[in-house]
């Protein structure tokens, strides 16, 4: 397998919260105010926004980024990547990793 970058990476999350989003679009237009009654309590829990005193999660970002594609100005792919980049490499030196390869 070929290796992948954190901008490749970052792009791919990206397309897949685009995808995400289309899925929204779709609801909300079936049944107006799911996004706001249902969806955004929600999707604000999975992306931990509220726990400001917590350091941000590899498995927080997914949801951040879907937040950030519903927003007005889209998804920055460039911090994206950069947020990645800090993670992957904060996990790499973490001794509470639960990663055994290393």
């Amino acid at each position: 397998m070929a290796d992948i970058s954190t901008h490749q990476l970052a792009e791919l999350l990206v397309g897949i919260a685009r995808a995400q989003q289309a899925i929204i679009e779709a609801v909300e237009s079936s049944k107006p105010g799911f996004r706001s009654t249902h969806l955004s309590p929600a999707l604000v829990n999975a992306a931990r926004v509220r726990d400001m005193h917590r350091p941000l999660q590899l498995a927080d970002l997914p949801a951040r980024v879907l937040m950030q594609c519903m927003g007005r100005n889209g998804a920055d792919v460039d911090h994206i990547a950069r947020d990645l980049a800090e993670l992957l490499g904060r996990t790499a030196h973490d001794p509470d990793s639960l990663d055994m390869t290393k």
